[in-house]
């Protein structure tokens, strides 16, 4: 059965913030992604091999085996990055319906990951958009930014890249960086108005193609993917910026 997908509606790099204003979400295609970066492409690429030894998620409330992850936590100061204590991830169960609530302690990112040069440029290149769509000054407070590296397998014959469902993530703005994809079908993202009737529905598939979200104005969702051979995955990184603090910091670093 032939497999329908709908390209991504790509931006220019020079149009990225515009675009994050006027429609409330932005797509870089890989070579666009590498330019607003501020980076060579066999940089990004360099990074792909931490995607094979992710460790499982050990939370997942649907009882699957189909996602590994690993997390880290950074704060972005006047372009300074500085990578947080290692803390929980944690949402309200009014963005996580599924994993609300919980205080999730994940593996963290590996120390050569967020040592590369290109992993302080690529949020840096975050930090800096979110500055000017979101920020009423420019670098008037930090950005607090999570990283979560996601493989998403057909172990259980059908993976979730998102099991909560459509949903906003309570942040300011999601960076989703497609890492790689092999040997699966679906994994179509939508992305639609949170206040209104229009959406859009795309494919990525090329390895570091970017999309981008305000997260007060969009919901967004990645459909199940299904295994055209042994091995299938579908791997990615999802980083959020917010300001003020992390998502959670009240609950996560009260008094135990």
């Amino acid at each position: 059965m032939t497999q329908v997908t709908f390209p991504p509606p790509f931006t220019r790099p020079s149009q990225v913030s515009e675009q994050l204003r006027s429609a409330g979400y932005a797509v870089l295609a890989p070579a666009d992604v590498a330019a607003w970066v501020g980076c060579d492409m066999h940089e990004l690429l360099a990074l792909n091999p931490d995607w094979q030894g992710l460790p499982p998620d050990d939370f997942l409330k649907d009882g699957g085996r189909y996602r590994r992850r690993r997390h880290a936590c950074f704060v972005v100061d006047h372009g300074a990055v500085q990578q947080a204590p290692h803390r929980p991830h944690w949402q309200p169960v009014e963005y996580n319906a599924l994993h609300g609530g919980m205080q999730r302690l994940f593996a963290p990112m590996l120390p050569p990951t967020v040592a590369a040069p290109v992993w302080n440029k690529l949020l840096q290149a975050l930090a800096g958009v979110s500055d000017t769509v979101f920020a009423a000054e420019p670098a008037a407070e930090p950005w607090f930014l999570e990283a979560h590296q996601f493989r998403i397998d057909t172990t259980d014959g059908i993976g979730r890249p998102t099991p909560e469902g459509a949903h906003r993530d309570g942040v300011d703005l999601v960076a989703v960086f497609l890492v790689d994809r092999h040997a699966v079908k679906g994994g179509e993202t939508r992305v639609f108005e949170a206040t209104g009737p229009s959406g859009v529905r795309f494919t990525l598939t090329q390895p570091w193609s970017l999309m981008l979200l305000d997260d007060a104005r969009m919901i967004h969702e990645s459909t199940p993917i299904q295994p055209l051979a042994d091995g299938a995955y579908r791997d990615t990184l999802v980083i959020t910026c917010r300001r003020g603090n992390f998502q959670g910091a009240d609950v996560v670093d009260a008094p135990q």
